[in-house]
């Protein structure tokens, strides 16, 4: 019989069954249906369904249940065909499925009701939600409704599934459920610094969640509440107040279970007291001790007093927490101390100390100070007084000449070299740190000396002398003495003068005669023994010295007058600031001139002449005059730094004062700048000209009221750079249009460099003339970039450069062709390689069956074809190839090609009337442009008609055709010139209508 292909599903419901099968070939004209129980055969359900029918349903089934179900299609002339199928109805889920942990923090267990209908037995799964660990996988009897699952996690989260079994069907349901967590252990809380405690417990993997809540036994406030997730074992409690007394307690927390955990307490460190300092009281012989209040709390504060350099404690005070010093009474003059404070918390203290402090000391008794006959030094002695050392100071008239410190067991001290016959005042006190006592002072004398160093000068004076000397001490009372014509031996006068002079001038002297003074000095009743000086008086100077210029090659030629008096000789001297050599002579006293001769050009020289007599000279004023200068050599004119800046250099040839730089137009000769620059300077800058401009440069050297010029240079000023370059390409040629603007300044022209990217070869070079503000560059490559550079040219100077980068227009590719390889999804494209270059090339398809673009390539610059793919059948599409450089582009032409169609599907033939035949298909996709139906004898394979057919036909009558006759019918799909054909399929016309009827 015929195969129905009978199948059966269920859908996801238990108690139903969807039973489909194949309509038989040639049709049904019914189905009947029987479900009965397998095993017993006991029909339990039967249906029927019309000829159209291909599926039926069953309900009101038992879940989980074995059936078997069969078929019968009744066919044309009373002819049936059966099949028989067995299925099985789904199981049923579990109902009211329950997970509990019982507080139990191992162990749960699972119970559930059982679903309706019948099974096969239970699996169980349970998984550890976190790691998507499988824990246990437990198949059970059908039958059970509980199972205990231990050996498990403690706080942690499983997920059980239970799957209910019925042959190869299950149902399942899940549930989620926590063990209980377990409790952590050695909670420790511990100081970590004044303002953090830590916190660290074990035991802490059997809760999902830790809570801690650290709270400020002060306050009784809670100061952090923390949630840390499982493996935490330790947290640093930050922010906390110093000195203070917490309490932590600690829970676990695992999905709805909270267990409370242990609980600690600690203190935080407490803060050492800030700027500790011991000073003195206002009472005697007492010091007080202050700091700063440190932040948090104390319990109270412990002060230690220490005493002397070994810091020996000698008392101790302990101070509420909120007090800030502390005072200290009967203490010991002129002792050491110093102060410890001890913030006390808890079992926690912090301490700070205070620099050392003094008790006021006093003066030392039993002073004496004595001479001991000798002229420089005196004896101070004391007796030891408590303290830590002491001060001594030697004042002469009430300022003190000597202060000095000694350590304390000394009770004498020297003073040497002091002044002879002088009143001195000695001062000693007791010292202790800071404090110094009042002075115990004495008065003695040191013996007189006689006065030293007695000179007679005549001080450049001609008629006068003067003696000076260095006292013999401060403490004489005046100085007596008597000047002498040395030769004749003649009392000039006596001279007496007080203690305070020290020297005197003895006038009204013949010049150039030698005196002998003698002198003592006097202090109270006592005289120094007698000092001699001698000395000449100053003869006179030369007058009227002038130098002049001889006009003879660097010579110059002195004039004096004879001086009044009488002299030995005359001695000439002359030298210039810029020579470190000097030129002199020497000439009898009746010679009143002199030529000097081979001098430096240029060059300022000074003469100074003078008198001799005995050890003594006598000069007169200097007298000044100029060399000839020589003119510079190697003057050069080369462009600055800046297009607005000349740099001017050149060769001092030897003297000058300074030189005069004359610059002007070359054109016009004007002067348009002068500039001065000194001797030695051998270059200049010359700023603020005119770019690309020609200059000329003439540098007249001075020396004096002499002038002389250098020859002139010749210079030019670098151009500036053409401004806003751009090159843009030319569209009906292959060429670059370059353009830009005239900056300011001068020019002789404009030169050009066009270099092609990647090439060795030399650029290409054009010239512009200086008013030009374009150039177009021609025969280039297509498609390709250049690099064009434009400088300003003036003499033999380029401006900086300008550069741009531009690119040809890129060629178009030819001779493209759309070919299709035979294919109804795929077409071939090809193309000849244009000339010049190009970045890529885009390749764009257009359906001209939906009048749309559907794809796009981009291929490298070396591509010369590309293949479509996943075309749509029987469509006809059009290619174009875009050359791409940068952002330019050129197109080819448009070609157009059809794909093959697909042949048609599905094809039928009927008889309806006996002189025709419906010929029907289906297509895949769009079909074809069109079809045609061929229609031949089957029994002759004679072609019997052709019909063309639009691309919407889906069915065509043949009509005129002989009853009782065998024909064979193809069917094509045709695409432009493609077609493809459908098998021949045979069918017979009626034979005659009213004999069938």
């Amino acid at each position: 019989g015929t195969l129905l292909n009978v199948s059966v599903s269920d859908h996801d419901r238990s108690d139903s069954l969807l039973l489909s099968w194949d309509e038989p070939e040639g049709g049904a004209q019914g189905y009947l249906l029987a479900l009965s129980s397998l095993g017993s055969g006991t029909l339990l359900q039967n249906g029927s369904a019309g000829p159209n029918a291909t599926s039926f349903w069953f309900h009101g089934l038992t879940p989980g249940t074995r059936y078997e179900i069969e078929v019968t299609a009744t066919l044309a002339c009373m002819d049936t065909t059966s099949q028989s199928i067995t299925a099985q109805t789904s199981p049923s889920a579990v109902r009211n499925l329950s997970l509990s942990s019982g507080g139990s923090s191992a162990s749960l267990r699972a119970a559930w009701a059982h679903g309706h209908g019948r099974r096969d037995g239970y699996r169980l799964a349970l998984w550890h939600s976190d790691s998507h660990a499988l824990v246990r996988n437990v198949s059970l009897l059908p039958g059970a409704s509980t199972f205990l699952f231990d050996g498990l996690l403690a706080g942690s989260e499983y997920a059980l599934k239970v799957s209910t079994l019925a042959g190869s069907s299950q149902a399942s349901t899940s549930i989620h459920q926590w063990t209980a967590p377990s409790i952590p252990t050695q909670l420790r809380l511990s100081p970590g610094s004044s303002t953090s405690l830590i916190a660290s417990w074990a035991g802490g993997a059997g809760a999902a969640w830790l809570h801690l809540e650290l709270r400020n036994l002060h306050t009784q406030k809670v100061s952090t509440t923390l949630s840390a997730r499982r493996g935490l074992t330790s947290y640093t409690f930050q922010h906390l107040h110093p000195g203070t007394q917490y309490w932590l307690g600690l829970s676990a927390t695992a999905g709805p279970h909270t267990v409370v955990g242990p609980n600690a307490t600690a203190w935080t460190y407490p803060l050492s007291p800030g700027n500790v300092t011991l000073s003195s009281a206002e009472e005697q012989n007492s010091l007080q001790a202050r700091w700063s209040i440190p932040g948090g709390r104390r319990d109270f504060y412990l002060v230690t007093l220490r005493e002397g350099e070994d810091s020996v404690p000698t008392r101790n005070i302990s101070v509420g927490g909120d007090n800030d010093h502390v005072t200290f009474h009967g203490l010991s003059p002129g002792q050491q101390y110093s102060v410890q404070v001890v913030v006390v918390a808890g079992p926690y203290r912090a301490a700070a100390h205070s620099t050392a402090a003094w008790t006021e000391p006093q003066a030392p008794s039993g002073v004496s100070l004595s001479s001991q006959g000798s002229p420089h030094s005196l004896l101070a002695s004391w007796e030891e007084a408590a303290g830590e050392g002491y001060l001594l100071t030697l004042s002469l008239a009430e300022h003190p000449v000597k202060n000095s410190s000694l350590l304390k067991g000394v009770t004498s001290f020297t003073y040497k070299g002091l002044h002879p016959g002088t009143l001195y005042t000695f001062e000693v006190s007791t010292v202790a740190g800071p404090y110094t006592s009042s002075p115990r002072c004495i008065s003695n004398w040191t013996y007189p000396l006689p006065l030293e160093q007695l000179t007679l000068s005549n001080g450049g004076h001609s008629t006068s002398l003067q003696a000076s000397w260095k006292a013999a001490s401060s403490g004489s009372t005046g100085y007596t003495g008597t000047l002498w014509e040395t030769k004749s031996q003649v009392q000039v006068r006596n001279v007496t003068v007080g203690s305070d002079w020290t020297n005197v001038t003895l006038e009204n002297l013949v010049p150039g005669r030698q005196y002998t003074l003698e002198m003592a000095a006097v202090a109270g009743p006592y005289r120094s023994p007698v000092r001699s000086a001698t000395d000449w008086t100053y003869p006179l100077a030369p007058a009227g010295v002038t130098l002049t210029n001889t006009r003879r090659p660097m010579g110059l030629s002195a004039f004096w007058d004879k001086a009044a008096g009488d002299v030995d000789q005359f001695h000439l001297q002359l030298y210039s600031k810029s020579h470190a050599a000097q030129r002199n002579a020497s000439v009898g006293p009746n010679t009143h001139n002199f030529t000097f001769l081979g001098l430096s050009p240029g060059t300022q020289y000074f003469l100074k002449v003078t008198g001799l007599a005995g050890p003594y000279r006598s000069s007169s004023h200097f007298a000044t005059e100029w060399t000839y200068p020589l003119s510079l050599a190697n003057v050069s004119v080369q462009p600055g730094r800046k297009p607005q800046e000349l740099h001017v250099s050149w060769v001092e040839s030897g003297g000058g004062r300074d030189h005069l730089v004359q610059l002007s137009v070359a054109e016009s000769l004007s002067i348009i700048r002068n500039v001065s620059v000194p001797r030695g300077v051998t270059q200049l800058d010359l700023e603020g000209l005119v770019p690309g401009s020609r200059y000329r440069v003439e540098i007249i050297s001075q020396a004096g009221p002499h002038r002389i010029s250098s020859q002139t240079a010749i210079g030019y000023t670098v151009p500036l750079p053409p401004r806003s370059l751009s090159a843009s390409p030319v569209s009906t040629a292959w060429a670059l249009a370059v353009h830009w603007d005239t900056a300011p300044g001068h020019r002789d022209g404009y030169l050009l460099s066009v270099l092609e990217e990647g090439s060795s070869a030399p650029p290409r070079t054009l010239e512009a003339g200086k008013d030009s503000t374009n150039v177009t560059v021609p025969e280039l490559e297509p498609g390709t970039c250049y690099l064009v550079g434009i400088w300003a040219v003036a003499g033999p100077y380029r401006s900086l450069p300008e550069n741009i980068t531009s690119c040809t227009v890129p060629a178009a590719p030819t001779n493209l062709s759309l070919t299709n390889p035979g294919s109804s999804s795929e077409l071939y494209t090809s193309w000849n390689k244009p000339p010049g270059r190009r970045d890529h090339y885009h390749i764009t398809l257009y359906s001209l069956s939906t009048q749309s673009r559907i794809q796009v390539q981009t291929l490298g610059a070396d591509a010369l074809n590309c293949t479509w793919t996943h075309l749509e059948a029987g469509s006809k599409f059009a290619v174009q190839v875009t050359a791409v450089k940068g952002s330019l582009e050129a197109s080819s032409i448009n070609i157009t090609q059809w794909t093959y169609p697909l042949a048609p599907v599905n094809l039928t033939l009927s008889s309806p009337t006996a002189s025709a035949l419906v010929v029907s298909w289906a297509v895949v996709g769009r079909g074809g442009e069109g079809f045609m139906v061929d229609v031949g004898d089957a029994a002759s394979g004679a072609a019997i008609r052709h019909t063309v057919l639009g691309g919407d036909a889906r069915s065509h009558i043949l009509r005129s055709l002989s009853p009782g006759t065998l024909y064979s019918v193809a069917v094509r799909a045709t695409a432009g010139p493609f077609h493809t054909s459908t098998p021949n399929l045979t069918h017979c016309t009626r034979e005659c209508d009213a004999l069938l009827a």
